[in-house]
């Protein structure tokens, strides 16, 4: 029992956590939490590191334990821990019903000895703060994006998956023979399936190619050798036919002009802006411009971008109470075909360690507002190559949700760099 007495808590301080609970977690095999104290909050983010027990985890042998680095947005002020332990209840049971809460059904799920009065006069408070709000004036209370925020970064305990669930994973993962787009189709409904969410995946970013100086050498037979250096020291030898022969003269403005424009760009934008140019001025090229975009259209070729990330399981969103307004799911649908915006907040992960989780406009994507969006990267030989998660409701059961999106990634990332090996 929980004394109410007790002084002001800190959110993000597991030590004054109550005593017995925190003997009843820590009894759990694999199942510890614990939450980092003296933690400096960033917008928008929390960030989970999986701690294993033993190495061997990177395979998802050991299910080890869960250290959690709060970088989230804004600064909660300090709620003593019978007002914790009231919202930590009301957003479980929230997430499990979605109803709202009254004052009566919290007090009986919190086990305090409090009366229903006591109880919604801390609800009162804690809407006055902005972690709850009430949908209608005579219901009950339910969590703001701000309260779920707060719960996601204090008060949640995780469930780590066990055993059974880590092999399910890695088997389906390991299976031989898919390339990286196939790969990333079949982890994408993994976490669909495990979540009954969305599970979205980027496919691994294509290499960039530098340009750093070029060449051209005339051959016989309309035909032109083009030397390219790369990157750091790179050199490519590229043989291309012309419609027309060349002059020295001519070749040697265009790979002036290439050089002078476009060194240290990569080679699939120099290609995209010279084509570019080229429908939009075909017919006020002058002779120079010509050959420069003929020499280029070649000689820059690169492999199609393809896919930039594959999405599963978007109906389970319609099957959400959360998520029942159409023209909210048509917005939401339409940015899964854009890819612009979601892509852009996957570039945001890319440099981030561990899961991070973004709760509606956190994200600030309009399309995103009222859904929470959890991924985390993948890495190969330690270079990020992608990111993965799943997009879903804010009432989201984030202690299953989280582990799922957290072990995927390192799964995935094994399977790769055993494909690289």
């Amino acid at each position: 029992m929980i004394n109410p007495s007790q002084g002001p808590l800190r959110p993000c301080d597991s030590r004054q956590t109550a005593p017995g609970k925190l003997k009843a977690i820590r009894s759990r095999r694999r199942r510890d939490v614990t939450i980092s104290s003296n933690l400096t909050p960033l917008r928008g983010i929390v960030r989970f590191i999986w701690h294993s027990k033993a190495e061997s985890a990177k395979r998802g042998e050991s299910i080890g334990m869960y250290n959690r680095e709060s970088i989230s947005g804004g600064n909660h002020p300090a709620l003593n821990e019978r007002t914790q332990h009231l919202l930590k209840a009301l957003v479980e049971r929230y997430i499990r019903d979605g109803q709202p809460v009254g004052s009566r059904t919290l007090a009986r799920d919190a086990g305090l000895d409090l009366s229903p009065a006591t109880v919604r006069n801390v609800m009162a408070d804690l809407e006055e703060l902005g972690y709850l709000h009430s949908p209608h004036t005579s219901a009950g209370r339910v969590p703001t994006a701000r309260g779920y925020r707060l719960f996601i970064d204090a008060l949640l305990h995780l469930r780590p998956l066990d055993g059974r669930e880590v092999e399910m994973l890695r088997q389906r993962i390991d299976r031989p023979a898919q390339n990286g787009a196939e790969l990333a189709r079949t982890v994408s409904d993994l976490l669909s399936g495990f979540t009954r969410l969305a599970g979205v995946v980027m496919l691994p970013r294509r290499n960039v190619v530098t340009l750093r100086h070029v060449e051209f050498l005339s051959l016989s037979d309309n035909r032109v050798l083009a030397i390219l250096v790369l990157n750091t020291q790179e050199v490519q030898n590229r043989i291309i036919q012309t419609r027309r022969p060349y002059s020295t003269a001519e070749l040697q403005q265009a790979a002036h002009y290439l050089n002078e424009q476009f060194t240290g760009k990569d080679l699939q934008q120099v290609r995209e802006s010279l084509l570019r140019e080229l429908r939009e001025t075909r017919d006020s090229l002058d002779r120079l411009m010509e050959t420069v975009v003929e020499m280029a259209e070649q000689t820059f070729e690169t492999e199609p971008a393809g896919e930039d990330y594959v999405v599963a399981g978007q109906t389970h969103l319609m099957q959400c109470a959360d998520l029942s307004d159409l023209d909210k799911l048509r917005q939401l649908f339409e940015a899964f075909n854009h890819k612009r915006d979601l892509l852009h907040l996957f570039d945001q992960c890319l440099h981030a360690e561990g899961v991070q989780i973004f709760i509606g406009e956190e994200s600030g994507f309009g399309a995103l507002e009222g859904c929470s969006v959890v991924t985390a990267p993948y890495t190969v030989e330690g270079q990020v190559l992608g990111v993965l998660g799943v997009i879903g409701p804010t009432r989201m059961a984030y202690d299953r949700v989280i582990p799922v999106v957290d072990v995927t990634a390192r799964l995935l990332a094994a399977a790769l760099n055993e494909q690289g090996s």
